[in-house]
């Protein structure tokens, strides 16, 4: 494993650039026809680095109006996250997903007061997860089928420097933890490019486009902006001379050109927006595929300090019940994370919903028969404190990609149902889901959430709290937790402030 400090080494040192620069820069982009970024989220957890802004679970026209209307009215930053879960579903299903969804914000765009311009993100995994690049070829088809206007480039910016994934040299690594610290191992060299449903060979960018594009865009022909061009101006530390090498860097862009940008810093993220907010003033027209953090960096808002208990609460009264812990993600670190928490908070009561059992049901009324028992055992627990509900953790595989894709869905239905009927009978504390399919399956219709907003992190860039504001989990906090990010005690932590047993 090569050690980060000596791969830098190559580069210039990055640029200090205040969040506000490229707010100024935004505002004066936005000073004629105001642009606002919707965020198509392949799972709820992309969140994790925003702060109050508006999210759906369901896209209607009238959907996005209450979105464009709350920014407009709360004068917030100009983005709307959209609940995609798409990478629960299989490339037919994502890809009308994804053009229904561009469709109706372009729709309510057209119908609101005054002149309003829509950019688009494809928020997905920082470990190159998802449906690419069908995603991002979608959205572009159906901007052009709806409004003339041809994509000249995908950007894509995978990079999560607070969850320790970063880009160097275009090559997309994992930073070392514990033991490790210090150390990067090439993405395509951990467990999750082994994925079911989307693995992957190459952790090179170019190379990985490539190798996820079938050969349509060959590597040679994929734009990298490597850190020597977005910190251009480091040496006379004026970000001006990054933002212009970036958008010369991408001008030949044409025919929705991948773009790939390297990123370590917070820093990274505010010269890339820069320089992008460069090259569509010139008139290029963009895309973006990108991690958690990108969306931050290019509207321009600061990092938001992790929330504390009192803010986590804050107007709304918090019941006296215990709160709900559902954990159905089975990467390593959740694992770890969980028995942390069994370990420490020793009041819990911890359930079960064993997936072979579940699986083996002959009958739907005998799988529902085994639900409603979890229920009945988790409402009872919810009297007395926390509980604790987990999938058995032995994950059943097959090799074949769509069956993957069947057996997470009734394992998360499951999950679904307990929270749903949970809630109905004794809504409890406060919700932690973990895992991006859990946490999207229980947001949609475990809490039957249509509207929330992202309050922050409850750690430091990760893990987001959405306040629902409406439906039946109105006043409780939801937190949204991925699988893959934090340490082993990241749970322990996020559990700790929000219970009152704990």
């Amino acid at each position: 494993m090569p050690l980060e400090r000596e791969v830098l080494a190559a580069f210039p040192a990055e640029v200090p650039i205040p969040s506000a620069t490229v707010a100024d820069a935004l505002a004066a982009s936005n000073a004629g026809t105001p642009r606002v970024l919707v965020v198509l989220d392949d799972d709820p957890t992309g969140t994790q680095s925003v702060a109050d802004l508006p999210v759906l679970t369901h896209w209607d026209v009238e959907d996005f109006s209450w979105a464009f209307a709350h920014i407009r009215e709360q004068q917030t930053k100009p983005a709307v996250y959209v609940l995609t879960n798409t990478r629960s579903l299989d490339p037919a299903e994502a890809a009308a997903r994804n053009k229904e969804i561009v469709r109706n914000a372009l729709a309510a765009a057209d119908v609101v007061e005054g002149e309003l311009r829509l950019g688009f993100v494809s928020r997905s995994d920082s470990t190159l997860r998802g449906h690419y690049p069908l995603e991002p070829d979608v959205i572009a088809s159906t901007v052009a089928a709806e409004t003339g206007e041809v994509t000249d480039g995908v950007v894509i910016v995978p990079a999560f420097p607070d969850a320790g994934r970063i880009t160097i040299g275009g090559v997309h690594y994992m930073r070392g933890t514990g033991a490790d610290a210090g150390t990067l191992t090439p993405v395509a060299e951990t467990e999750f490019a082994k994925d079911a449903s989307f693995g992957f060979a190459n952790s090179e960018m170019a190379k990985y486009v490539e190798e996820k594009s079938q050969g349509r865009f060959a590597a040679d022909s994929v734009i990298v902006l490597d850190l020597n061009i977005i910190r251009a101006g480091a040496s006379a530390q004026d970000p001006t001379i990054s933002a212009k090498a970036i958008a010369d860097a991408i001008e030949s862009a044409t025919n929705s050109t991948p773009i790939v940008a390297d990123i370590v810093t917070e820093n990274d993220f505010r010269a890339l927006a820069l320089g992008l907010e460069e090259a569509e003033r010139r008139g290029k027209k963009l895309l973006y595929r990108v991690g958690p953090p990108f969306v931050r960096g290019r509207i321009g808002q600061e990092i938001r300090a992790a929330l504390t208990s009192e803010e986590a609460y804050a107007g709304n009264s918090p019941s006296l019940a215990g709160g709900l812990i559902v954990v159905g993600s089975h990467v390593g670190v959740t694992t770890r994370q969980l028995h942390d928490l069994t370990a420490e908070h020793s009041s819990a009561r911890i359930i079960e919903i064993d997936v072979e059992k579940l699986l083996a049901a002959k009958t739907e009324a005998a799988a529902d028969a085994y639900i409603e028992t979890v229920v009945s055992d988790v409402v009872d627990a919810l009297r007395q404190g926390d509980v604790i509900v987990h999938t058995s953790r032995l994950l059943i595989k097959t090799e074949d990609a769509a069956a993957s894709l069947k057996i997470a869905r009734t394992v998360s239905a499951a999950v679904v149902a307990v929270v749903n009927r949970t809630l109905k009978t004794f809504p409890p504390r406060f919700v932690i889901a973990k895992g991006g399919i859990t946490s999207s399956d229980v947001a949609a219709h475990g809490l039957q959430i249509r509207h929330a907003i992202v309050r922050g992190p409850m750690l430091p860039g990760i893990v987001s709290l959405w306040e629902p504001v409406d439906g039946p989990a109105k006043g409780i906090p939801y937190i949204v937790f991925a699988g893959n990010v934090g340490d082993d005690q990241s749970l322990t932590q996020v559990t700790r402030k929000l219970s009152n047993t704990f």
